[in-house]
């Protein structure tokens, strides 16, 4: 007798049906082919573990599964739930009508109850695409896949579940979402906040510019000034994500295993913060079968990278592509797969090996030689993608001990969130960009025109404090996103003199 049940493979950041046939036949042996790895061959013994303790068994025939297409590898351990409901059909141990509406999906633990799978959500788009009607799937997940909509989602805790369902009609229970307001309710207070920071006016001011343009910034400090307590409290500044920004997001992290249980859709934007000794491989992605890397999981957030010249330059380097493209592609033999890798970057670095730098008050341990050799450390090419450069220095004691609470996070972000609506309107006709940060040479002229007065005064800047050509471009960017802030049509001269501020490292005696 032959059955066909449908599962789900994903790659990259999309999925593929799988049917499942089973044939059972005179004779004795398990055949299961069509390219499964370690984990699929192995699920005989779980299969047959989990029937038993339910009542059921593996019958003592020729059975034959088949994964197709058989040219396609299938991988993980979320294909056990499909294969045992199909041998149960086809040695007709249960009743099942109508499979063909249903995709299965679920790892058995040996007394039959389920465990999480990965990649709920493109599985559930996909299903939905093809025309399925019904989604079985472990009930951690349940959340993740019903955020789409004309897919009924049933949650299950064991394959009991699942059995009677079939064979005696059981009613499951559907798992419903209410989208929208899932995600505005988790649009509350943030973690982190920025009324938490004492003193360091400035570079919050630095942090507005960055978030309302989508500024890739640096922070240059000594040791306990506040560079990562300032990082940590960037997202919270960030406009909130629109729902497809959050459908974006939520797929890759479905993807690579790492929602949390029982919840739908992801609303507060990632925050990655990966150690310096991560390799190449991890940052942008890859492996024998490509998983995504810490920049893919940053998409729509921040990726921070703390003490920066301590990565490897190869690190930094292979990041050079995908801060440009905004995706990063990973080539294999049989396959391709492209992650999204929106994010913006921030950085932080101590001045020094030492961790000072012309501060009287710390002593000199280093030679100006190893300085130079230690900021050299972070390419040209890199910190040319890199809009704002700013030194943070240590906070006072008495800035430390004021009882005053500063501005919070929210308050900062209604500011972000109007610039960020100007900058939506002015280039609604260009689908490649969103906001200032990512405006090319064309849009630069465009938008970024200067009176008489600002082009003296960037002119005389750019003599005097030796900027390189590459800060021109940037204090534009920049100076556009201060205007914004302002809700000033045109660039003033006072937008340009605060840009100016910001490219530390241009400047000669920081990085030759």
């Amino acid at each position: 007798m032959l059955t066909k049940v449908y599962g789900s493979a994903v790659f990259g950041v999309e999925a593929s049906t799988i049917t499942i046939e089973v044939n059972i036949d005179k004779g004795i042996g398990y055949h299961l082919v069509g390219l499964p790895d370690n984990a699929i061959r192995e699920s005989n013994y779980r299969i047959a573990a989990a029937l038993q303790n339910n009542g059921f068994k593996i019958p003592g025939k020729k059975i034959t599964l088949n994964m197709a297409p058989a040219d396609l590898r299938k991988e993980g351990s979320a294909y056990d739930l499909t294969l045992a409901i199909g041998i149960l059909a086809a040695s007709g141990q249960i009743k099942a009508e109508n499979l063909e509406e249903y995709i299965i999906m679920g790892e058995l633990s040996l007394d039959g109850s389920l465990q999480p799978i990965r990649g709920a959500l493109p599985i559930a788009i996909k299903a939905q695409e093809e025309g399925f009607k019904k989604f079985l799937l472990p009930s951690q997940n349940a959340k993740e896949a019903a955020i789409v909509k004309d897919l009924e989602v049933y949650g299950i805790d064991s394959i009991a579940q699942v059995i009677d369902h079939f064979d005696n009609d059981a009613p499951l229970e559907r798992t419903i979402v209410d989208t929208r307001n899932e995600f505005f309710n988790a649009l509350e207070h943030p973690e982190f906040d920025f009324s938490d920071v004492k003193g360091q006016e400035s570079i919050k001011r630095c942090m507005e510019i960055a978030a309302a343009g989508g500024h890739n910034i640096i922070l240059i400090g000594p040791p306990g000034a506040g560079k990562t307590m300032l990082a940590k409290r960037l997202p919270s500044i960030l406009p909130p994500m629109t729902l497809r920004e959050a459908l974006e997001t939520t797929k890759i992290h479905s993807v690579s295993g790492r929602m949390r249980e029982h919840v739908g859709l992801m609303a507060q934007r990632p925050f990655r913060s990966p150690h310096h000794t991560i390799s190449d491989v991890a940052l942008v992605g890859g492996g024998a079968y490509p998983q995504p890397g810490e920049i893919s999981l940053a998409h729509n957030g921040v990726l921070f990278l703390d003490e920066l010249p301590e990565f490897k330059r190869t690190v930094l380097e292979v990041m050079r592509q995908p801060l440009e493209d905004r995706e990063v592609t990973i080539s294999r033999a049989k396959f391709t797969v492209t992650y999204p890798s929106s994010f913006m970057l921030v950085a932080s670095m101590n001045p020094s090996p030492g961790g000072y730098f012309n501060d009287p008050s710390a002593p000199v341990s280093s030679t100006p030689a190893e300085m130079q050799r230690y900021l050299s450390k972070v390419s040209g090419p890199l910190l040319d993608r890199i809009d704002i450069h700013i030194e943070v220095t240590p906070v006072p004691f008495d800035k430390l001990s004021e009882e005053r609470k500063a501005e919070s996070s929210v308050a900062i972000r209604k500011r972000v969130t109007e610039a960020r609506k100007l900058q939506t309107s002015r280039f609604a006709e260009i689908e490649t960009i969103n906001y200032n940060a990512q405006m090319g040479v064309k849009q630069i002229r465009q938008h970024c025109a200067l009176d008489e007065t600002s082009k003296n005064l960037l002119k005389n800047a750019m003599e005097k404090l030796n900027l390189s050509a590459r800060a021109y471009d940037r204090i534009l960017k920049v100076s556009r996103t201060i205007a914004d802030l302002e809700a000033s049509e045109q660039i003033q001269a006072h937008h340009i003199t605060e840009a100016i501020q910001y490219r530390s490292l241009d400047r000669d005696g920081w990085l030759g």
